[in-house]
């Protein structure tokens, strides 16, 4: 070897420059090492072979011109991609390797065992080529790892089948479809000391939403043992999110997302030839979160503090060690797909005519599409795949790529939203649902289905091929407007999609869609839950239930992290989060419920609203609702949250409530807190005053105040004509409340659904002089400019 070609260089002696000599993979190990130490982030360390090491080995064994015509023969289409790769492979494996580079390798090696106070240090081999973990490319798994490696023999060959990995059919294949040049991709082997994670915990942390791009939290996957499974996607892991803004604030623990993945197996150490092997996990294993509340947040300071270093969105990898309980980051990258999106114009899809749903997941992506199903069993089998079906199979890994492309969109039995199944439909473009569960065993090939990855955190896959829309929105020239323009939004899983949106707020978040859909049982259940006849009801709740000590924290617990995503999504702007407004009859069908809800003749004007939270009845529940209130705004830190009452029918109701939500720790004005009421009955109008004395704001909600100003039932279809909330009557109501909330300097906004559907009635409103009005996000834009052109006529501009 030359004198001038440098071998072997150690993480603390490597910087992000470095990419050309060491890979982008050892490069960041390097910088980190070097730079975030003192910041208390811990890296393994290590020490890498260079791209010197590797043309050298290319040299010393005469691979060049044998790699170039095996190529050009493939190219040519003279050998499969297959044959070439075990071709060129095979050179590598059987190459020796040049004296100095193994006696610096072993060398290096009895260095690092000698810092770990070992004779023979456990360390992982990882592949970094010098092309990788750019901004256009993730390289997701093209090269191999090699773990629990012990000893100077098996790292030499450990070391060697690293260089030969340069070449799977996968890297080949990808390099090709990115435009990179085969012949100047040089391979860097990292040699890090393991992290005990086998017998603790490791996972992928992106410091980004991975699905929306949203730039305010930090992912975090969980799984027991080595890191493998979720990277490959072998295993559904937990999930975590933090709310990153907060995070500075010690006091406070801004943790939105707590999910329990099913972890049914792990990776541990071996002994003989494998080095590592899946093993199922325990029940309690099943059972628990690999990662208590105290480390998440750690984890998460520590992606906030990664990402500040490298100035962008980060795409890092975790282990804990299970014999000292201590963390380390083993990889950090530049995220590849959402750092490219554009930031003003998005996509907006909506679904007629579903059929039932045959199997959900994660939903990857916002898109939907339709087609025939494709299912693919085992790798061995991807040439019977149809171009342009949806590929269904347990899991997948980089030797499925070229099929995935050519798919219309991805299912998987198995994975998170950091597998690889996941970050290839990314990085594709595709729709994808993982983590069904059962799709291979519930979906058959040549069946129709439509893949909905549309509606939120969780995707579908429905039966046939459904009726679907898409509307391209430009947020970007969006004129400024004097009155709010504000969203309607209840569900927390979709919250994020809407980030990018210039709203002014939420203007009504419906808790009752979190309890319905996140919770599903009614709160006096879990308050008398011992008392419950229903056993059905009772084993199920139980079930729901488990790991909760205590039944209500289930409550307060869902209900909290529900809002604290639709806070989190346009924070530091308001949430105005409505109390819970169901009526008897929906609260009855809650798990649980039956037994306490009486029967009605007419639960629309029937007990509902404010007349619950101080009655005997739901007050136990009511003090569930305030204490997630209280832990969303004073733990979490969610100080934007406004909390609205309801069908709030007489002042004296209105006092009766405050003072209900000042025994359960929400008082008016302490710690910011603002309280509106609903203006949805006459009585709130003609006493728009003295509601004022009482309460910080007015929402209309024109439903129901047009229902109960023009006697109709709303969901009455023989009067479905009469029901008109631009008419004379009920305007003169809107006009007057309006004028009455200015005059005392009350907040007042409209959350009904006739702005969206009607621009002349928001122009009516900003005539007025109302606030606000809060729209769904699908009209936004078409309101949002006929108030700039109303205000722009009035001269309000």
């Amino acid at each position: 070897m030359s004198a001038k070609l440098q071998t072997i260089a150690w993480f603390e002696n490597l910087n992000r420059g470095d990419v050309p000599k060491v890979g982008g993979k050892n490069a960041s190990l390097g910088e980190m090492v070097r730079t975030l130490a003192a910041k208390g982030i811990r890296v393994p360390p290590g020490f890498a072979t260079t791209a010197d090491a590797y043309w050298d080995y290319v040299e010393a064994n005469k691979l060049r011109d044998r790699m170039t015509a095996l190529l050009a023969e493939w190219e040519a289409g003279k050998a499969t991609l297959a044959e070439t790769g075990q071709a060129i492979r095979n050179i590598f494996l059987k190459g020796d390797w040049p004296g100095e580079t193994e006696a610096a390798i072993r060398a290096a090696y009895r260095e690092l065992s000698k810092r770990a106070g070992l004779d023979e240090v456990e360390v992982a081999v990882r592949s970094s080529a010098t092309a990788e973990d750019l901004p256009d490319a993730s390289f997701a798994g093209q090269q191999e790892t090699f773990l629990n490696i012990k000893g100077e023999a098996a790292l030499i060959d450990a070391c060697r089948r690293c260089y030969a990995s340069l070449f799977t059919d996968r890297a080949i294949s990808y390099r090709k479809a990115k435009g990179f040049d085969h012949m100047k991709v040089a391979l860097s082997i990292g040699v890090q000391r393991m992290v005990r994670s086998d017998i603790g915990g490791s996972g992928v942390m992106f410091s980004i939403d991975t699905e929306t791009g949203f730039d305010k939290v930090v992912l975090i996957n969980a799984a027991w043992g080595l890191g493998e499974n979720v990277v490959q996607g072998a295993v559904d892991p937990d999930e975590y999110q933090v709310f990153k803004p907060l995070l500075a604030d010690a006091a406070l623990k801004p943790l939105i997302e707590k999910k329990k993945g099913a972890k049914a197996i792990k990776m541990i150490y071996a002994t003989g030839e494998k080095p590592t092997r899946n093993v199922p996990t325990s029940k309690a294993e099943r059972a628990a979160y690999v990662l208590s509340e105290p480390e998440i947040l750690d984890l998460a300071r520590w992606a906030v503090i990664i990402e500040a270093h490298y100035g962008c969105p980060m795409d890092m990898e975790w282990a804990r060690d299970g014999k000292t309980g201590e963390m380390f980051i083993v990889q950090a990258r530049p995220e590849t797909v959402q750092a490219r999106r554009g930031a003003g114009v998005f996509k907006s899809y909506s679904i007629n005519n579903k059929g039932k749903v045959l199997a959900k997941g994660l939903s990857i992506g916002d898109a939907v599409a339709s087609g025939q199903v494709c299912l693919i069993e085992s790798v061995r089998d991807i040439d019977q795949f149809i171009d342009g079906s949806i590929l269904v199979t347990q899991t997948t890994d980089p030797d499925w790529v070229p099929i995935m492309k050519r798919a219309a969109a991805i299912v998987t039995d198995h994975g998170g939203r950091t597998s690889h199944a996941a970050i290839v439909s990314r990085e594709l473009g595709l729709p994808a649902v993982v983590g069904t569960g059962n799709a291979t065993e519930l979906l058959h090939s040549g069946e129709e289905v439509t893949i909905s990855c549309a509606e939120g955190d969780e995707g579908f896959v429905y039966e046939g091929i459904a009726d679907y829309a898409v509307r391209e929105l430009d947020v970007s020239d969006l004129p400024a407007t004097r009155t709010q323009v504000m969203l309607n939004l209840a569900n927390p899983g979709s919250a994020f999609r809407w980030w990018r949106m210039p709203s002014d707020g939420i203007g009504l978040a419906r808790m009752e869609f979190v309890v319905s859909n996140a919770i599903r049982v009614h709160p006096m259940a879990l308050v008398h839950f011992d008392r419950l006849k229903d056993e059905a009801a009772k084993a199920e709740i139980a079930a729901l239930t488990a790991g909760y000590d205590d039944k209500t924290d289930y409550f307060v617990d869902k209900l909290a992290r529900g809002l604290a995503r639709l806070a989190a999504a346009v924070y530091p702007k308001p949430v105005i989060v409505r109390m819970s407004d169901f009526k008897t009859n929906e609260y009855a069908g809650l798990l649980g419920g039956a037994e306490f809800e009486p029967d009605e003749e007419n639960p629309m004007i029937g007990f509902r609203g404010a007349s619950r939270y101080y009655s005997p009845r739901y007050r136990e529940g009511f003090s569930l609702e305030c204490k997630a209130i209280r832990r969303l705004r004073d733990e979490m830190g969610f100080t934007n949250v406004v909390v609205m009452i309801p069908f709030c029918r007489s002042v004296g109701e209105a006092d009766k409530v405050l003072a209900v939500m000042e025994e359960n720790g929400l008082k008016r004005g302490e710690n910011g807190l603002q309280v509106y009421v609903m203006c949805e009955i006459p009585s709130n109008v003609i006493l728009a005053a003295k509601f004022a004395d009482r309460f910080d704001g007015f929402s209309i909600g024109s439903n129901d105040l047009t229902q109960l100003t023009l006697g109709v039932d709303r969901d009455s279809g023989e009067l479905a004509d009469l029901f008109d909330e631009q008419d004379e009557a009920v305007k003169w109501m809107i006009e007057k409340v309006i004028a009455e909330a200015n005059k005392a300097g009350a907040k007042i906004g409209l959350c009904g659904q006739a702005p969206s559907d009607h621009p002349e009635f928001a122009e009516f409103l900003v005539k007025c002089g109302i606030d606000s009005m809060s729209v769904s996000p699908d009209s936004f834009m078409e309101v949002k400019r006929k108030v700039a052109e109303t205000e722009a006529a009035l001269g309000l501009r």
